[in-house]
């Protein structure tokens, strides 16, 4: 890694924090940076700048990098890139449904129900709330209207 693991620590340390703090287009800028030179640690990277797109809204970039991650990984990499993509996907439906659009949106719900139920049948650490679960409730109620 150019600049030494130090550096990229601290540029890490930059990108994760502008997260946490919602300052989501330093955050994208950040981990477009750091991905160029992570090597191993490239498709970590590139999850959290797919949560830093779903966090800004830009849910139909978040959906496309999480489906490629998900696409590439198997195990728990491949259900926290799935997570993020049928979170996504969930709220492009309803932004979708919200301005009419009623085959795009009800499209984007069908493919957020495919990803959240393979999630929660393959990795049930990653929703141990619960929040997950009730998301995807949600999302067969609202297709059943459809």
């Amino acid at each position: 890694m150019p600049g030494g693991q130090s550096g990229f620590q601290a540029k890490y340390a930059v990108a994760r924090d502008a997260l946490e703090k919602g300052q989501y287009d330093r955050a994208k800028r950040q981990y477009l940076t750091l991905i160029q030179e992570a090597g191993p640690l490239a498709q970590r990277l590139e999850l959290e700048y797919a949560h830093a797109e779903l966090r800004s809204g830009n849910y139909a970039q978040a959906a496309n990098v999480a489906g490629s991650l998900a696409r590439a990984q198997s195990g728990q990499a491949r259900a926290a890139a799935l997570a993020v993509q049928g979170t996504a996907q969930h709220e492009l439906g309803l932004q979708l449904l919200a301005k009419g659009e009623t085959a795009a949106g009800k499209q984007q719900l069908s493919a957020a129900q495919a990803a959240l139920s393979d999630v929660l049948k393959t990795d049930t650490d990653l929703d141990p709330i619960g929040s997950m679960a009730g998301r995807l409730a949600s999302i067969q109620v609202r297709l059943k209207s459809l």
